[in-house]
């Protein structure tokens, strides 16, 4: 039999029209093995968001359960809810503003039974921003932890995640939810290699999400995974990322002595690091953290 696999899609309930079509990209896998779909209904006034889903998404259809965050508040503690609601052997994690491709599960559940000894697997993804698609491949079928020191690798995307259950839950100390998803990863590298199917199997809707711009966030979800994977720092390519992304935060939030201070930390471990003069632009108001980003997500890619 064909191991069974549980979805977690958490939620806030402010995309109605993207969560529906997440569920039912969920429920459309060409896969042949038991899926069901647990969608977390998480933030204030969970218990109403719960009954208003429920009859929002698919009537009728037994395979979807709708369940409040039992855990702490955020999008940590909503998918752990979830992963603690499934009974299947394997969990896949789903935001709420992605989309499958048909053949998603299938793949990976196909990359992770040729590797008997692998317990988590990715795919590559497609980064939508606007009209623009762009895909996102990691060029390996294998993901190490030093892959993801060396980059964020924007592709082993918590929407791609898939994996035995009980092998993991999401830390929930991450400040709020920023970064949760990399340390998983790192956690899951550190055990066995990631198991990746190098093709964009799921479409990642980059211009709904507020994560981008939560600048005071950003900055504490990296200052959290400094401390809790010191070895980020090792990897002059990796440290000098994470700096240089410090550094653009600070700027965006208009410190300028402090997104200096990081910029010239970054430059230090590797002087051709491309944030750093970025950072240093939107400090000295040359250009605008939003104008950045905007540019760069046309691109398929982040800060």
């Amino acid at each position: 039999m064909r191991p069974s696999v549980g979805v977690v899609i958490p939620t806030r309930g402010h995309r109605p029209e993207h969560l529906r079509a997440a569920t039912r990209a969920a429920l459309a896998q060409t896969y042949s093995g038991e899926v069901e779909v647990v969608v977390v209904a998480d933030g204030t006034g969970s218990a109403r968001v719960t009954d208003q889903l429920a009859d929002l998404l698919v009537p009728g259809e037994r395979s979807v359960r709708v369940v409040p965050n039992r855990r702490l508040p955020g999008l940590p503690g909503a998918r752990n809810t979830g992963i603690e609601a499934h009974g299947t052997d394997l969990v896949a994690f789903c935001d709420d503003d992605d989309q499958w491709a048909p053949g998603k599960l299938a793949a990976q559940v196909g990359a992770l039974t040729a590797r008997p000894d692998a317990e988590f697997a990715s795919c590559a993804i497609e980064v939508e921003y606007g009209s623009r698609r762009v895909p996102r491949l990691a060029g390996t079928s294998t993901v190490t932890r030093a892959h993801l020191l060396r980059s964020r690798m924007a592709m082993v995307h918590s929407s791609t995640f898939l994996f035995r259950r009980g092998a993991f839950l999401v830390d929930e100390s991450a400040p709020n939810g920023q970064n949760e998803d990399w340390d998983l990863a790192l956690r899951a590298a550190t055990r066995r290699p990631i198991a990746h199917v190098d093709r964009p199997l799921v479409r990642v809707r980059w211009g709904a999400s507020l994560y981008a711009t939560r600048w005071a966030d950003r900055i504490a979800g990296l200052e959290w995974m400094l401390a809790r994977h010191p070895d980020l720092a090792v990897d002059p390519r990796g440290a000098a990322r994470v700096y240089g992304q410090i550094a653009f935060h600070n700027a965006a939030l208009g410190r300028r002595r402090e997104a200096g201070r990081w910029a010239l930390r970054a430059l230090a471990v590797r002087r051709g690091e491309p944030r750093a003069p970025v950072a240093l632009a939107v400090a000295a108001g040359l250009v605008s953290a939003h104008t950045v980003l905007d540019v760069l997500h046309h691109r398929g890619h982040g800060i």
